[in-house]
């Protein structure tokens, strides 16, 4: 993985773009790609490519940006792909020489044979930029699920494309904050689709490709989700399935341990990492390094399950102990580099995690995200289950054995009205009620003057008109519904850009998701409802399938998902301290949005609150120091 930067000038008048424009983005993204730099800038100085890399295949020779034979296309790529040696020999069949020994280049030549339609054929997570000198065309493209981030804007003449937006605030575009996407992550946790934090910086969505040509820019969609309708689902007897599935999880974990760098992977507790250390365990040629946090507070540390599974896979283990005043230490850094809030501990985790991983020498890991979303994982679809199919007797007890999930994904006290989400679905998805009740918390300490600059505004209404509902949505089953909108807002905007990639990167550090492969993908959207969610075990399709590998105690075990302990719950005297400071300091006193006398009285009732309710809140108080760290680190 590495760092990209594209200018295009849309206006002929404007100022030539210059070397020293082009290294300042690339100084900003050197986190991404500390392993070497480079650029082109057009002869008529109206285009620029810059590229930070991170070296992981093709190490030797794999520099870029990446130029065609006559030096007509030029091309720079962050990410992976994957069988990239057996397209690279059917390019070369073709006639097509390589300069290099990467995966990237692959990209290039298929451009040059297929045009825009290359993207079907790439297999892994990208982001790219082509600048075709013939057409005069800039080609950007992002991966089907957005694992890899770009964002850009359009000031000065000029259209910047970065993979952070602090790329771009480094060539002189002001850094401000996007009070319509407080607004919306105010109330729901999320921006829109194609929005950021930062004012007039928005993001391509995953699945889509932008074009510049004769100074218009244009976004169109390559792919989608497409859950099948029931009646679509593939009708081969469970056990085939299961196989299927199986062998499809078995080639995407394969696929992603080639590399020259060393290979490590994330454990937690959980199904979906031990499943991908299992598999993964079946082609190495040693221990596999498995990293796994662990935290102070019993009720959230996986430490000895995790143990247990590295030890029955063949794994070679590594605890990191992270304290709830770490937590709260690295959280600014976390929140600088993953240009988003943080509504749990689990972002500076994530940070701690990938620093040591970096420190133990290694540049590749594999991780368990994903999963969830290919075969339904999460509480709220289960909920969402019930509800629809007349077992809401479940429901009781699929919240009192989900504490964690209270008030991130399931829903936890008083909530903003969701009458447009009913009206507009016909149901309200599980986690849309969580984000209800978690923006009602949020709402009820922002200052009234930003709040009543919205009124009559309905965020969920305006998140719900950004999706093809009727295309996308209609005649599917309810859990298909709720995973589309799920994949669409929390694991585009949160799991993947701010728990993942923000947080690997910022260590240099390329996490490879063998769940988001497209093609187990495409496998699994056509599965039965009930080889995902049998009776009440989630994902029973993917414990079937890697129980051989997997520790009894993994196969047997449900759902937990990676939250750190609460702070606002477990916090010491020592991170309580840092907490209050945080929240009663001059910085925290000069953001926009809150209502800072209604948050100084929120942390002076804690003390007396009920442990659950101290815990629910603790988004509030994450968003809010996230809202800091933001304000203060790129002085918005």
């Amino acid at each position: 993985m590495c760092g990209i930067v594209a200018i295009y000038q849309t206006e002929q008048t404007g100022k030539p773009i210059s070397e020293a424009t082009v290294t300042a983005a690339l100084t900003a993204l050197h986190h991404r790609g500390p392993d070497g730099q480079g650029m082109y800038i057009s002869p008529g100085q109206n285009v620029a490519l810059g590229h930070t890399r991170l070296a992981t295949v093709g190490i030797a020779t794999g520099a870029q940006p990446i130029a065609s034979e006559d030096g007509q296309i030029n091309m720079i790529v962050n990410g992976e792909f994957y069988e990239f040696e057996r397209i690279r020999s059917e390019l070369q069949a073709q006639g097509y020489e390589f300069k290099t020994s990467s995966d990237s280049e692959i990209a290039l030549h298929l451009y040059e044979e297929y045009g825009i339609d290359c993207l079907k054929q790439l297999r892994g997570e990208f982001a790219l930029a082509i600048w075709d000198h013939r057409r005069q065309r800039l080609f950007v493209a992002r991966d089907r699920f957005g694992i890899k981030p770009i964002v850009y804007t359009v000031q000065n003449g000029n259209l910047y494309l970065a993979s952070e937006a602090k790329a771009i605030f480094a060539t002189g575009i002001e850094a401000k904050w996007d009070q319509e996407s407080f607004f919306h992550s105010a109330n729901m946790q999320y921006v829109l689709p194609n929005r950021t934090l930062f004012s007039n910086i928005k993001q391509l969505p995953p699945g889509h490709f932008l074009t510049a040509h004769d100074g218009k820019i244009e976004i169109e969609r390559y792919w989608d989700l497409d859950y099948g309708l029931d009646a679509d689902s593939w009708k081969e007897n469970d056990e085939t399935l299961i196989a299927e599935f199986g062998s499809k999880l078995e080639d995407a974990v394969r696929l992603r341990l080639r590399a020259e760098a060393p290979v490590c992977a994330h454990l937690s507790g959980g199904l979906d990492s031990s499943a991908v250390v299992g598999l993964a365990m079946k082609h190495a040629s040693k221990p596999l390094k498995c990293y796994s946090i662990s935290f102070e507070e019993e009720s959230y540390d996986e430490l000895e399950i995790a143990k247990e599974m590295a030890a029955f896979a063949g794994g070679d283990f590594e605890p990191i102990l992270v304290s709830q005043k770490k937590l709260i230490e690295c959280l600014p850094d976390a929140v600088y580099y993953s240009e988003g809030f943080a509504v749990n501990g689990h972002l500076p985790a994530k940070y701690i995690l990938n620093q040591v991983i970096r420190k133990g020498g290694y540049k590749v890991a594999l991780t368990g995200e994903g999963a969830d979303e290919v075969v339904a994982g999460y509480p709220h679809l289960r909920s969402d289950l019930f509800k629809s199919d007349g077992r809401q007797s479940l429901l009781a007890d699929l919240h009192n054995s989900n504490v964690a999930s209270a008030g991130i994904m399931l829903q936890h006290g008083q909530s903003l009205s969701l009458g447009s989400v009913e009206e507009k679905l016909g149901y309200i998805p599980g986690f849309i009620e969580a984000k209800g009740t978690l923006g009602f918390k949020i709402c009820s300490v922002l200052d009234e003057k930003f709040k009543a600059q919205y009124a009559g505004r309905d965020a969920y209404a305006e998140l719900l008109n950004c999706f093809d509902i009727a295309g996308q949505m209609t005649g599917r089953n309810r859990v298909s519904q709720s995973l589309y909108l799920w994949s669409k807002t929390a694991l585009v905007n949160y799991i993947l850009r701010t728990l993942g990639d923000g947080m690997e990167m910022a260590n240099s550090v390329e996490g490879r998701l063998p769940f988001l492969d497209h093609h187990l993908f495409e496998f699994a959207r056509r599965l039965p409802l009930d080889l995902k969610i049998k009776g009440t075990t989630e994902k029973y399709v993917l414990r079937e399938a890697v129980k051989p590998l997997i520790s009894e105690t993994i196969y047997k075990r449900q759902k937990h998902p990676f939250v750190a302990p609460p702070l606002s719950r477990f916090a010491n005297k020592e991170a309580d301290g840092a907490l209050q400071d945080v929240l009663r300091s001059k910085n925290f006193e000069s953001v926009p949005f809150f209502d800072h006398g209604k948050v100084r009285q929120l942390l002076d009732s804690l003390p007396t609150m009920k442990a659950e309710d101290r815990g629910a809140l603790d988004p509030v108080l994450m968003t809010a120091m996230s809202a800091a760290a933001l304000h203060q680190r790129y002085k918005l």
